[in-house]
């Protein structure tokens, strides 16, 4: 669907501000003691991947939902969702917000524009579903902890000095970050998100209320033990979390590719949306 190009470098802007960053360790984290950057920041720079099979992208769920296991006839694969609470691995969905999804899901094989994934149509990935698909690289200017991403090419900037989140009237496809260190766990607070990305390509979907609280603790130099708390009091009953693993890519000489994408670029997507419009058709 995608073409791959050779890396480009991505132009930063100069970020100069040099902050007083909080050090003391948190209750229960990790004991490894990385090494320091000049305004204090432990430093976790490189390239870093999502360990195992990439399945979260697909299906965060991943056949807790009977429904959705049922279309996909995997009733007799054990369910493997990275959701992590609630306990039963599932969205916790209002009513009327699940039988979005579920009717999401049961169209994403044969799906009209409006049912197609957001992601196939070249739109960003959004947080958290970017931490889950494909590599991604972190650099740390003096203040700042920076996202580069393979896939979509996309990049977040995250301020580590305190400073608050902009206005409530603006809205972003990678969210408004700010970010603060308790011990070696990097805690992101996530908010101003708009409601055009989904957390998979089943359709798990969320609404601009959308609040997240991200937390990557590293716990070894090349382990990240990630979990998201996600809040939106329009779609949900309750907040929920996932949590995944991450390792470093220790590849000799490894660099991330551009990855270049425009709409309709993959003769697939046209093809499942006239066979969605068809099928819709004669019903």
């Amino acid at each position: 669907m995608r073409n791959r190009w050779f890396s480009c470098t991505l132009a930063l802007a100069s970020v100069f501000a040099i902050v007083s960053i909080g050090q003391m360790p948190a209750s229960g984290q990790s004991a490894w003691s990385p090494s320091r950057l000049p305004d204090g920041q432990p430093d976790v720079q490189g390239f870093w991947r999502q360990q195992g099979a990439n399945v979260p992208s697909y299906d965060i769920e991943n056949g807790t939902d009977p429904v959705h296991a049922k279309i996909l006839g995997w009733q007799d694969r054990p369910p493997s969702s990275i959701v992590v609470d609630p306990p039963d691995g599932r969205v916790p969905y209002q009513p009327w917000a699940r039988a979005k999804r579920e009717a999401l899901s049961t169209a994403h094989t044969n799906p009209s524009w409006e049912e197609l994934d957001p992601q196939a149509k070249c739109y960003p990935d959004g947080i958290p579903r970017i931490n889950y698909q494909g590599e991604m690289q972190i650099i740390q200017p003096p203040g700042f902890v920076v996202f580069l991403y393979s896939f979509t090419h996309e990049y977040r900037i995250v301020p580590m000095d305190g400073r608050p989140h902009v206005g409530t009237g603006i809205r972003y496809w990678m969210g408004d970050n700010r970010g603060h260190w308790e011990g070696n766990t990097l805690v992101i607070d996530v908010t101003n998100n708009n409601d055009k990305f989904w957390f998979d390509v089943v359709g798990d979907f969320h609404s601009p209320a959308l609040h997240m609280v991200e937390r990557f603790n590293f716990v070894a130099a090349d382990r990240v033990d990630y979990e998201v708390t996600v809040e939106d009091p329009n779609v949900y009953t309750r907040l929920w979390k996932m949590a995944l693993n991450i390792e470093r890519n220790k590849e000799p000489g490894y660099y991330l590719l551009e990855e270049a994408c425009y709409e309709g670029n993959s003769r697939n997507v046209p093809l499942l949306v006239r066979q969605g419009e068809e099928q819709k058709a004669k019903q």
